[in-house]
C-alpha cells in the first residue's frame, strides 16, 4: 500500500501534501529563455546539466515501512459493551524525497509527513546505494523532519541559498522521486513568495512555483539557477487531483533554523512574541489612518510578553523582521515560531504615521509539540501558549497539525482551556501540574468563541 498523506484547505480546491509528491505546472517555453548557463562544446545551447551534475547527488529517495491507527466509527458505550479494540492498526509503505543539508554528518531534512509513523526508514542515494536513517527531530506544525544516516560514504551536501532575496520570477528547478519512478528534474519559476491562507494547518509562508511536480516529490528540492536550495517541496492545488501548476514550498531560511534546532535540542522550542493581530486589510488602513499596505496589525499585546517587554503597542503595524520585509500577519507568525526562543530580533514598525525599529527577545512559551505530548499523548500535534482573551487567561491552542492526536480530540486553532477538572488554569505550568497528579480522568473546561465545552482526554 502506498501512503499518500493529502492536505485540504477550507476552500474549492485542495492543498495536497505530497508524501508522494507536489503537483505542478510546467513552464511550456522555459528553456527558450533561460539564461545559457552550460559550458563546453554546446555552450551556446542553454542547459540546466552543468548545475545539476553537481545538485542531483545532494537529492535522495526515502522509502518507509509502518503501523498507523485506524479510527472506529463504532460508538464507545458499543466498544465496551462488545469488547472491540478502541482503534486497529494497518501497516502501510511509503515514498518520498529528501535532501542532504551535512555530509560529514549525514543529515537529511524531509517532510514530516513522509516519514510519520514510520517504523523504518530507508534513505536511496542518487547512486543506488540503501542506508537505514534514524529520526533526529521533527516538527509537526512546519512539516519539517530531520534524518540521520550512519557509515554513508561520499555524501554530498546540498548549499543553502537566502530564500529572503528570492524574487517573483526567478527560475527554479524542483527534484525528486515523482510516483517512485526515479530521480526526475523539472523547471518553472517562482509564482508568489509568502504564500498563507491555505487552511493547511500550522505555519503558513510558502514559496509558490509552477515546476511540475507530483505524489513522491514530497521533501525534495527546490534549487535556484547556482544549485542552491530555495526550498522544500511540501504541497500543492489540485481542485480535481490534477496538474494545475500551483504548488508551494517551505523557505530554505525556515528550513536552516528548523534543522539547527532540532540538531541542538531534538525538538523546536518556538519563539514566542506575545501579541494578536490581524492581516493589515484596506479597512483597517482606513480605521486607523495607516499610510500603508502591507504588514502585521497587532490588535493586542500579552502581558508579561517579549513584544510587551520591547515596548510593542496595539495599534502597532510590522513591516520587517531582522530589516527583511513583513507583508503579513501570517507571514510574521512563521517567521516568528521557527526561530528559536531566546534569540533578539529586530522589528520594524509603524506606530502614529512614524517608522521605528525594537529590539524583541523572544521567549519560550512551552509550545512544541513534542512539549505539547509531552503533558498528555492526546495533545501530541498542539501548538500551546500561555493566552488571554478577553480578560480570561488558560491555555490557548495557536495551531494543530492535520491528521495528529490533537486534531482527533476536536481541539481547535483559538481554544482557550481554562481549567481542568472543575480546577481553574492561568497557563501551561497549572496545566501540567495537574496532569502530572495523574487523575483517573481529565475534562478540559474550553472557551471557544462564545461558547464553553468539555473535552476528555483519554
Amino acid at each position: 500500500m502506498i501512503n499518500n498523506s493529502l492536505r485540504k484547505p477550507k476552500k474549492l480546491f485542495s492543498a495536497i501534501a505530497l508524501t508522494l509528491g507536489m503537483v505542478l505546472s510546467g513552464l511550456p517555453n522555459a528553456y527558450a529563455t533561460l539564461p545559457a548557463i552550460s559550458t563546453g562544446d554546446n555552450a551556446s545551447q542553454p542547459s540546466l546539466a552543468p548545475m545539476l551534475e553537481t545538485v542531483l547527488p545532494s537529492v535522495v529517495s526515502i522509502k518507509v515501512e509502518g503501523t498507523a491507527q485506524m479510527q472506529t466509527n463504532i460508538p464507545e458505550e458499543f466498544r465496551r459493551f462488545f469488547g472491540y479494540p478502541d482503534s486497529q492498526s494497518r501497516s502501510f509503505t511509503g515514498q518520498g524525497s529528501g535532501v542532504i543539508i551535512d555530509a560529514d554528518k549525514g543529515y537529511i531534512v524531509t517532510n514530516n509527513h513522509v516519514i510519520d509513523n514510520a517504523d523504518t526508514i530507508t534513505v536511496v542515494l542518487n547512486d543506488g546505494h540503501e542506508y537505514k536513517a534514524k529520526l533526529i527531530g521533527k516538527d509537526p506544525q512546519s512539516d519539517i523532519a530531520l534524518l540521520k544516516v550512519e557509515d554513508a560514504k561520499k555524501l554530498i551536501a546540498i548549499k543553502l541559498a537566502d530564500s529572503d532575496k528570492m524574487r517573483v520570477g526567478d527560475f527554479v528547478v524542483a527534484i525528486g522521486n515523482p510516483f517512485g519512478i526515479g530521480q526526475t528534474v523539472t523547471s518553472g519559476i517562482i509564482s508568489a513568495l509568502a504564500r498563507s491562507g491555505l487552511n493547511m494547518n500550522g505555519f503558513e509562508n510558502f514559496i509558490q512555483t509552477d515546476a511540475s511536480i507530483n505524489r513522491g516529490n514530497s521533501g525534495g528540492a527546490l534549487v535556484n539557477l547556482n544549485g542552491e536550495l530555495v526550498g522544500i517541496n511540501t504541497a500543492i492545488i489540485a481542485p480535481s487531483g490534477g496538474n494545475v501548476g500551483i504548488g508551494f514550498a517551505i523557505p530554505s531560511n525556515m528550513v536552516k533554523n528548523l534543522t539547527s534546532q532540532l540538531i541542538e535540542y531534538g525538538e523546536v522550542k518556538r519563539g514566542v512574541l506575545g501579541i494578536k493581530g490581524n492581516e493589515l486589510t484596506s479597512d483597517i488602513a482606513k480605521a486607523f489612518d495607516l499610510d500603508v499596505q502591507k504588514g502585521a496589525f497587532v490588535s493586542e499585546v500579552i502581558d508579561d510578553s517579549a513584544a510587551k517587554d520591547a515596548g510593542i503597542k496595539s495599534g502597532d503595524v510590522i513591516i520587517s523582521m531582522d530589516g527583511k520585509p513583513v507583508d503579513s500577519f501570517a507571514e510574521l507568525r512563521a517567521k516568528i515560531a521557527t526561530t528559536g526562543a531566546g534569540r533578539t530580533v529586530k522589528l520594524g514598525l509603524i506606530r502614529d504615521g512614524k517608522e521605528m525599529t525594537v529590539d524583541v527577545k523572544l521567549k519560550n512559551s512551552d509550545e512544541s509539540s513534542t512539549e505539547a505530548k509531552s503533558l498528555h499523548p492526546a495533545l501530541e500535534g498542539a501548538t500551546l501558549s500561555n493566552g488571554d482573551v478577553k480578560g480570561k487567561k488558560g491555555v490557548l491552542i495557536e495551531s494543530i497539525a492535520k491528521n495528529s492526536p490533537a486534531s482527533r480530540l476536536s481541539l481547535q486553532e483559538g481554544d482557550l482551556i481554562t481549567g481542568v477538572n472543575k480546577e481553574r488554569i492561568n497557563n501551561i505550568a497549572d496545566l501540567r501540574k495537574i496532569i502530572d497528579s495523574k487523575p483517573s480522568a481529565i475534562a478540559l473546561n474550553i472557551v471557544r468563541g462564545d461558547s464553553q465545552l468539555y473535552l476528555i482526554l483519554r
